[in-house]
C-alpha cells in the first residue's frame, strides 16, 4: 500500500492571506512557533499537550494540514509519524520579517497574558 504524498506549496504559491488564516488560530501559531523556537524537526505527538490541552491525533491532523497548505512548514513521513520543520528561512525571501514579526508578537502577547 502507498501513501499519499503530502502537498506543499511552492514558495511562489503562498499567500499572505493564507498564511494569515493558517495563524489566526492560537493552536496552529503556537505549534509554528514551537517549530521556530526548537529549530529542529518535530514529530506530531510532540505537540498532543498545548495551551494546557489534550489535543486527539485527527484535530492535531487537522492543524498541521492547515499549516502545510499554507505553506508555513515543511512534513515528511517517517514510518508512521509525520515530521515538520518551519519553513520561515524560505519564506523570509518571500515576505520578509512578517512571519516572524507575527510569531514574535504572539509570545509577547503570551507573556504578558501571564502576568
Amino acid at each position: 500500500m502507498r501513501m499519499r504524498s503530502l502537498y506543499h506549496p511552492r514558495v511562489q504559491e503562498i499567500t499572505v492571506e493564507g498564511i494569515l488564516y493558517a495563524l489566526a488560530d492560537p493552536i496552529r501559531v503556537q505549534i509554528c512557533l514551537q517549530l521556530a523556537r526548537s529549530r529542529r524537526a518535530m514529530n506530531c505527538s510532540a505537540f498532543r499537550r498545548i495551551q494546557k490541552k489534550t489535543l486527539p491525533k485527527s484535530t492535531l491532523s487537522q492543524h498541521f494540514r492547515i499549516l502545510r497548505e499554507a505553506g508555513l512548514i515543511h512534513s515528511e513521513r517517517q514510518g508512521v509519524e509525520l515530521i515538520n520543520l518551519t519553513r520561515c528561512g524560505e519564506l523570509e525571501e518571500r515576505f520578509g520579517p512578517m512571519i516572524r514579526g507575527i510569531l514574535d508578537a504572539y509570545a509577547r502577547q503570551c507573556g504578558s497574558a501571564k502576568k
